[in-house]
């Protein structure tokens, strides 16, 4: 899906203005997937397409705004010690509650030991990868590591166990695995919370988009096979030491059609057959990215990636499976990188014969 001029700038002028407000959509799964099933609606765009969109723009806002957030941890940390909850300081600074819970985390837990002890409440202060990845584990089970309060939380933060709503909120029936069933502690039941509630960022979400990517990169796979199109994947390329690849280098170069742009005089070009509104072009090697490919996320992330594989490879071809921006908006290095929302039906192989998805679908 090729989204048009109005209705790109309409779809990211509205996940603009729910992220800069702090929406209540940025708090509550539910109301986040409710949102965006609306949205899908009002603008006509696919639930997948404004979902990866919405996330994009909160990423690039985050790239923006979180430094704000970090320079005042220690009055965030403060607010926490005195009783606010982890989703309440995370509605009040704007901030993703799983984000935030790292954050207290960070300041507030027991941490394991490094060269430079950790003394809370100063942001100043770097954390070994192994305190990093300790607070990783936490927020990934927090009843596990944070759960007893008496080995969990720093002793000089104990006193505050017994304040904030948290107990009061949550069941608190829940026990850490010991054999004593010590009850949870405030920390790992607001840890857990802000975890639940948060609709983009957190290891399950992390998870997801990684399941979703390696699927998109098989269906890819699949689809090249079935049309008998020789190609190396990006698996293959590393195990023979090759860095930078990308997730499809073609073996031979293709031929595909596409639209020409008022603009094309690019030396990819083939000059043979077809009608006067498109033109063929070669591609080396395709990637696959299983998002929406956004203004900002393609010039700032992707492009500068792909642009990699036009030194070393050729010209090539970005896949956005959940669509894409006007390609007016979106930089091509030249014409040398071509995007597209799906696999074309037909290749060319340097012999002039073809390769095409009907052809596939008739052997099968």
């Amino acid at each position: 899906m090729i989204t048009s001029n109005a209705k790109y700038n309409n779809v990211e002028s509205w996940c603009r203005q729910r992220i800069t407000s702090g929406h209540s959509m940025l708090f509550s799964r539910s109301i986040f997937h409710a949102e965006l099933k609306s949205a899908s609606q009002q603008f006509g765009m696919g639930y997948e397409a404004i979902h990866s969109l919405f996330r994009n723009a909160h990423v690039s806002h985050m790239k923006r705004s979180s430094h704000v957030v970090k320079g005042h941890s220690t009055r965030h940390v403060q607010s926490y010690l005195n009783g606010t909850s982890i989703m309440n300081i995370g509605r009040k600074c704007n901030y993703p509650p799983c984000m935030m819970a790292r954050l207290i985390v960070e300041n507030v837990a027991v941490l394991p030991k490094s060269s430079s002890s950790h003394t809370g409440m100063k942001p100043g202060n770097a954390l070994s990868s192994a305190q990093r990845k300790f607070i990783t584990e936490a927020i990934r089970h927090p009843e596990k590591l944070l759960g007893d309060a008496s080995t969990s939380v720093s002793p000089e933060y104990l006193f505050s166990e017994i304040k904030g709503s948290g107990r009061n909120r949550k069941e608190d029936t829940s026990s850490s695995s010991d054999s004593l069933h010590v009850p949870l502690s405030r920390l790992s039941l607001e840890v857990r919370e802000a975890v639940s509630d948060d609709p983009m960022y957190g290891p399950d979400h992390d998870k997801i988009r990684h399941n979703i990517g390696v699927e998109y990169e098989r269906l890819l796979e699949e689809l090249l096979d079935s049309m008998n199109v020789p190609f190396e994947t990006e698996e293959s390329l590393r195990a023979r030491g090759t860095a930078k690849t990308p997730d499809i280098l073609l073996t031979c170069p293709l031929g595909l059609r596409v639209p020409k742009r008022s603009s094309d005089v690019t030396t990819t070009m083939l000059e043979i057959g077809g009608d006067n509104d498109s033109q063929w072009k070669m591609i080396c090697w395709i990637d696959s990215k299983a998002l929406y490919g956004d203004v900002d996320t393609h010039s700032n992330s992707v492009l500068p990636q792909v642009e990699s594989y036009v030194h070393r490879f050729g010209p090539g071809l970005i896949l956005y499976w959940f669509g894409h921006a006007p390609l007016s908006k979106l930089g091509d290095s030249h014409g040398d990188v071509l995007i597209m929302n799906d696999l074309p039906d037909e290749f060319m192989l340097p012999n002039g014969e073809f390769r095409r998805k009907d052809d596939a679908q008739k052997t099968t």
